[in-house]
């Protein structure tokens, strides 16, 4: 809407908010920023990323989860979040309830088509980000985890340049082909002054429901071995549960189904660790 004085044209529409300044905001209401990181894909980083934050809401704390795999959003579904994001009185997302302590954002909570494919460049999903970060009511949260694709490409990187005091947290596997690519991950948070939280080893060994027999599918220990020859806390090592994956497929909560399994037990554990390296 504009209007006249001395014929002069004038907006009377109120400016349109700065979208950095609307980040670092919400920033402030942030008390812990952790994107979760691995050199290559098929490691777990998504199932790592969302079990680890039910591990800590279920510790009591307030978690978001910001999905930023544009390309290949998987976070909804393996919570069983159906429908669309609301936008609140204030003119922002809200991001979509998991449980009391844990609220969740992606890209495929905003599309009508969750088939449809996203064909964008790097500008673009850098704009997406930031307004994951600022125009999300996110509220007061102890800790915020960024689930980036696989790689060092446009989504970390933006993350680095949005959140100067976002911390890594590494995924990977024990197999030396996986832990090649770790040290990548490792070169770029140094390249982009992003503190390394730590490493954690996933897939790490099955254990025979028959036999009880541990088979090292993927080998053993080689994630704590580069994380101590890195000078980076390990933060632990997750087991491989055939569960996990018919839990994220089907959008069960695997820790409330077998809240006894040694998985649980693992992330209970490492949620404990952050908790306590941060002293929140």
């Amino acid at each position: 809407m504009s209007s006249t004085v001395n014929g002069i044209g004038i907006d009377s529409r109120p400016p349109e908010p700065d979208p950095d300044e609307l980040a670092k905001q919400s920033l402030k209401r942030i008390k812990n920023t952790f994107v979760i990181m691995s050199g290559k894909g098929g490691v777990g980083k998504t199932s790592v990323s969302v079990n680890l934050a039910t591990a800590l809401a279920n510790k009591g704390f307030k978690v978001g989860l910001m999905d930023i795999d544009i390309h290949g959003p998987d976070i909804p579904r393996m919570l069983g979040m159906d429908g669309m994001m609301n936008v609140g009185e204030n003119q922002k997302l809200q991001p979509m309830v998991f449980s009391e302590n844990l609220g969740a954002v992606s890209i495929e909570s905003l599309m009508r088509d969750k088939d449809e494919a996203i064909i964008w460049r790097g500008p673009v999903k850098h704009s997406v980000i930031r307004q994951f970060i600022g125009e999300v009511e996110w509220g007061d949260l102890d800790f915020l985890l960024i689930d980036a694709p696989p790689g060092t490409g446009d989504e970390p990187l933006t993350v680095a340049q949005l959140i100067k005091d976002a911390r890594a947290i590494i995924v990977t596997t024990p197999q030396e082909v996986a832990l090649a690519d770790v040290r990548k991950s490792i070169n770029f948070c140094k390249t982009m002054k992003m503190e390394i939280f730590g490493l954690i080893e996933n897939m790490c060994g099955y254990t025979c429901p028959h036999c009880g027999e541990v088979s090292n599918i993927f080998g053993n220990g080689g994630g704590e071995k580069t994380a101590d020859s890195s000078g980076i806390n390990f933060l632990g090592r997750i087991p491989l549960d055939p569960n996990m994956v018919k839990c994220g497929d089907s959008g069960v909560s695997y820790q409330k189904k077998y809240s006894e399994s040694g998985v649980t037990m693992a992330f209970c554990e490492i949620a404990e660790r952050m908790s306590k390296i941060v002293a929140c």
